[in-house]
């Protein structure tokens, strides 16, 4: 059951997508699809989620497991508020810092140092609060020399370097995390590891998705187990529940 000072609250949500197939756009597909039933416009009913519920309080970090296509980058585009539940609900409190995708909120002919202004602008921040981190922000990417030329010539791990720096200087309440600490050297995965711990203890919460089950028993304290959308494992890392998912998807 949620508690009083929960920060994020996930209550039975489920999603459905009506996938199209065989769109037409012209009168000879239309006169094609009269004489060919594979080739008529169909609508597919695909249920991504099925009654996901979980919560967790300040400072604790929950895994989200499970294969490809089990329901995981969904459910983080939920919480996120980037896609809307068909069913269910969930509340998020305080500042939520996303980082679900390399390179979004980033436009890519722009600096390191501009994007560093507009994603975190973004976040609702001014551009005095801005100011005040930069620096930090840098020092942490440790893309110093590479600050003033547009992202666009970046690689996949100067972005998450950057992309993670502007969101833990952003002191965010929750982050949400899609893969996204596999990318780069190990040595900058510690650092965002200790970094990651240190703002735990000051009260932030995280959900993040791995496939890495390591990766969730070294940095969360609890997990949801997704299969087909459905929750079929969840608990505490030493105490885990197996549930009996219902039917398939």
């Amino acid at each position: 059951m949620p508690k009083a000072d929960d920060i994020v609250i996930v209550e039975h949500v489920s999603k459905e997508f009506i996938l199209h197939h065989n769109r037409v756009d012209s009168l000879k597909g239309h006169f094609v699809g009269l004489f060919h039933k594979r080739n008529r416009p169909s609508k597919e009913h695909f249920q991504a989620l099925s009654d996901v519920s979980f919560s967790i309080g300040p400072g604790e970090a929950i895994g989200l497991l499970g294969r490809n296509g089990s329901g995981k980058s969904t459910l983080l585009q939920i919480i996120a508020g980037i896609l809307k539940p068909t069913s269910g609900s969930v509340v998020t409190r305080g500042r939520v810092a996303p980082l679900i995708e390399l390179g979004v909120g980033f436009h890519p002919e722009l600096t390191g140092l501009e994007n560093i202004y507009l994603n975190a602008s973004l976040y609702g921040l001014r551009n005095r609060d801005i100011r005040q981190r930069v620096q930090a922000i840098i020092e942490f990417s440790e893309l110093a020399h590479f600050i003033d030329i547009p992202v666009k010539n970046y690689s996949s791990g100067m972005y998450m370097r950057l992309g993670f720096s502007i969101a833990v200087h952003l002191e965010p309440d929750v982050m949400l995390a899609d893969e996204i600490l596999a990318v780069g050297d190990t040595a900058f995965q510690e650092k965002c590891r200790k970094r990651i711990a240190e703002m735990r203890r000051n009260g932030m919460g995280i959900v993040l998705v791995s496939h890495a089950e390591e990766q969730v028993r070294s940095l969360c304290d609890s997990f949801v187990r997704l299969d087909g959308g459905r929750v079929v494992e969840a608990g505490r890392l030493n105490n885990p529940v197996r549930t009996h998912a219902r039917g398939g998807a």
